[in-house]
């Protein structure tokens, strides 16, 4: 479990692509102290397991279920990623709960600098969308942050000066794909209320509105 909180940027030193699968070597640019083989470490909002552990950097192995969900399967030697160890339990949550297990893609739709912050645009699918709300919570390459607007296909997010400076999101371009993950509570509360309903992901029309709240007996 982590905060979406990035700690600092990693430098990606040895990308080894297997058959199906991927063997990550990364350097931290800051302190991260103590990393054992077996702990969780989010790459760019990805959780990873360390599987090996070296003087100045880590490596760790990337399925073929995680390298076709998120952007990783893009990643070269000398590029940078967002790192962040996992949430302690006597720590403060500033952001909100992400579990690093990203939901898919977006793209940058648009960058637009404000006075002092950035407004970023990000496309989403429809089946994404369904779980954003306005002020809601969503992680970008691991990143917590507000939704400011969201429509069927895409949401904005403002990027303050201190998260520019702890994160790579301002180096990404328009058109740049992103790692999302969407809030996982409304997943449970659409799972709870819809029961096996919600697991037809190719329905994206099936949601919770008015109607079917009134015919579950929610609203009297």
């Amino acid at each position: 479990m982590f905060t979406g909180l990035v700690e600092g940027i990693g430098i990606v030193k040895d990308v080894r692509q297997k058959t199906d699968d991927m063997r990550l070597t990364v350097s931290p640019v800051f302190d991260m102290k103590d990393i054992k083989v077996g702990e969780s470490i989010a790459v760019d909002g990805v959780c990873l397991t360390v599987t090996e552990v070296l003087k100045d950097r880590f490596s760790m192995d990337v399925s073929g279920e995680t390298l076709l969900r998120s952007t990783l399967h893009n990643l070269r030697q000398g590029n940078e990623v967002n790192l962040e160890r996992a949430l302690l339990l006597t720590d403060r949550l500033g952001g909100h709960l992400v579990s690093g297990h990203v939901d898919g893609v977006g793209v940058i739709l648009k960058k637009e600098k404000k006075e002092r912050y950035f407004l970023i645009k990000i496309e989403i699918n429809e089946q994404l969308s369904r779980y954003t709300i306005e002020k809601g919570s969503i992680a970008v390459d691991g990143i917590s942050l507000t939704i400011n607007r969201c429509e069927d296909r895409f949401f904005d997010v403002n990027i303050i000066p201190q998260t520019a400076k702890e994160t790579i999101i301002l180096r990404k371009k328009v058109g740049d794909m992103v790692n999302i993950e969407t809030d996982m509570i409304s997943k449970y509360v659409e799972k709870l209320i819809l029961g096996k309903e919600s697991t037809n992901r190719r329905n994206i029309n099936t949601g919770i509105d008015f109607e079917m709240l009134l015919k579950r007996g929610f609203i009297k």
